[in-house]
């Protein structure tokens, strides 16, 4: 038996690095028949079968999984915002930092463009709200070193809104990050802005970027947590959990509420309770089978 990590999934084949390097594996039929299916980032076992080969044996506990994209044991979600053109909404951001840690997966935000506008409200939010904050530019490099110490020996996939700056991030990390992906692309075929496989690749510093057609698209339906379970999701309400007049306070209107008196006190950001009421309101109209799922 050997160790190894799924980079790359095509065509019912998986591309497993390992101390011995890239073997391409199949899957057992039993996988099937237990209709479990093996997603890059697995860790697995597998059982060489000739030089460069092997086939899959088992799936090793996964500490999470995604299913749009397809993609498992992802240790940290860089968020990407920009304060230019296009300005992102915080909303999108705090559902993206919600989702994360849902999935034992660390947020790092990363306000880009700061070479055009600095994004200070941003970057004020998070970095208040107690999260990893930092500024990049793709352009100039800068943040480059932050971000490259931020993600250190992590898997991580990107996400933002469309038009911050993903790809030039990408880049920046590695400038022979596009080459790579231009050449599989075509290699399928395929032009590199429609690649339909996900696939993990190393960049210096021991980290692992994860190359998905869903960087801009990690679904969010029905990935909420329970209402109940909401507010342990914003750091910035710990201190004040357990210390309202209700112990079953939602933090919404309820009178005697600490999380309500530490935003009028400003110690809690106002977009942040915002999205925190409209999530809550999303969570609260899921069924309880639905967290099941």
């Amino acid at each position: 038996m050997a160790y190894g990590i799924i980079f790359k999934a095509l065509s019912g084949f998986y591309y497993v690095e390992s101390e011995d390097g890239t073997v391409e594996c199949r899957a057992r039929g039993r996988f099937r028949l237990e209709k479990s299916v093996p997603l890059v980032g697995d860790s697995v076992e597998f059982t060489p079968t000739e030089e460069g080969r092997g086939v899959l044996m088992e799936i090793l506990p996964r500490k999470n999984a995604f299913i749009r994209p397809p993609i498992a044991n992802i240790d940290k979600m860089v968020i990407i915002a920009s304060g230019a053109v296009p300005v992102t909404d915080p909303y999108l951001i705090d559902r993206m930092t919600v989702i994360s840690q849902m999935n034992d997966c660390e947020p790092v935000i990363c306000v880009n463009k700061c070479d055009l506008e600095p994004g200070d409200f941003l970057y004020d939010i998070y970095k208040k709200s107690g999260f990893i904050t930092l500024r990049t530019s793709a352009e100039t490099g800068e943040g480059r070193g932050e971000l490259f110490a931020a993600i250190s020996g992590s898997i991580c996939a990107f996400t933002g809104n469309s038009g911050v700056g993903k790809s030039s991030i990408l880049n920046m990390l590695e400038p022979n990050f596009r080459i790579l992906t231009g050449e599989i692309s075509k290699k399928l075929g395929r032009g590199r802005h429609t690649t339909r496989h996900v696939e993990l690749f190393k960049l210096p510093g021991d980290a692992i970027i994860a190359d998905t057609p869903g960087f801009s698209a990690f679904d969010t339906e029905n990935q909420l947590t329970s209402k109940d379970e909401l507010q342990y999701m914003f750091p910035e309400f710990e201190p004040y959990l357990g210390e309202c007049r209700f112990h079953d306070c939602a933090h919404i209107k309820e009178p005697g509420c600490a999380v309500l008196e530490a935003l009028r006190a400003g110690e809690v950001q106002k977009s942040r309770h915002s999205s925190y009421v409209r999530l809550y309101e999303i969570a609260a109209g899921y069924k309880e089978w639905e967290h099941k799922t």
